[in-house]
């Protein structure tokens, strides 16, 4: 199992962008997919967007699809959530965690190595 770690939330305005990394301890880091998910309070866990462990493959939820880019460099152990034309609805806090077996499922159940979160909280 691998230990992740998220950073670069903030506070930006409606339209704006924001790049997220998730950090990841172990030496077998570029084994395992990663995903994105949001938890906005009193909702459930979002499945936002998924990548490969090798990173030539990419799925997103309708609602980050056109808007997000996640992409991964796995000699730096680090996967990225670039956020452009953020909206209020985006605003949750964002965890990062690792595939327990295949790539891309959308249910949290699926991963492990969660990290704190980041916060991200866009202004109207």
């Amino acid at each position: 199992q691998v230990q992740l770690e998220e950073s670069g939330g903030g506070l930006v305005q409606a339209g704006g962008s924001l790049s997220l990394s998730c950090a990841a301890s172990g030496r077998t880091f570029s084994n395992y997919g990663i995903s994105w998910f949001r938890q906005a309070p009193g909702k459930e866990r979002e499945f936002v967007a998924a990548i490969s462990s090798s990173g030539s493959s990419t799925l997103y939820a309708d609602s980050a699809k056109g808007r997000f880019s996640v992409s991964r460099d796995n000699a730096k152990n680090l996967v990225s959530l670039q956020m452009s034309n953020l909206k209020p609805e985006d605003t949750a806090v964002y965890y990062c965690a690792s595939a327990r077996t295949t790539w891309g499922s959308r249910r949290s159940s699926d991963y492990n190595g969660w990290g704190q979160g980041t916060q991200v909280t866009v202004s109207s």
